[in-house]
């Protein structure tokens, strides 16, 4: 029974869980913000081997597309961490009732430059959050 009380996070080094609790409403989910309509936001964001980017809320409907092969290590709020494989052209499609998000990063673990198109639905269930404007790309 212990194992239900217990944090999801423990294993997490202090630092990763000091920065998701900062960025627990971060709407940048990838570099640059490349355009954006009242229907969409089309998003870059690309990795050098080891690189990461930092945690960041999803609240809209979106989908990813990775442009180039590569492998990826992301700590998720619930506390699971993932690794995955990416091939070219993969493509996920990820959708929230009202009141559903999910936070998480995403490092860069293989040998190669990896990089995503991400485009948010802003007609979704939840309101969009504020985009700052130095991620904005004019």
């Amino acid at each position: 029974m212990s194992g239900d009380s217990q944090d999801p996070l423990a294993s997490w080094p202090q630092a990763y869980k000091d920065e998701l609790k900062a960025n627990e409403f971060n709407p940048c989910v990838g570099h640059f913000l490349l355009s954006e309509t009242d229907r969409v936001r089309v998003w870059s964001l690309s990795l050098q081997p080891g690189e990461r980017v930092g945690f960041h809320r999803h609240v809209l409907d979106y989908f990813w597309t990775v442009l180039n092969d590569g492998k990826a290590l992301s700590h998720y709020n619930d506390g699971r961490i993932v690794e995955a494989t990416y091939k070219a052209g993969d493509t996920k499609h990820m959708s929230y009732g009202k009141g559903e998000f999910m936070i998480h990063d995403l490092h860069n673990i293989g040998d190669n430059v990896l990089s995503f198109t991400t485009v948010e639905f802003l007609d979704s269930a939840n309101a969009p959050l504020p985009v700052p404007d130095h991620v904005r790309r004019g």
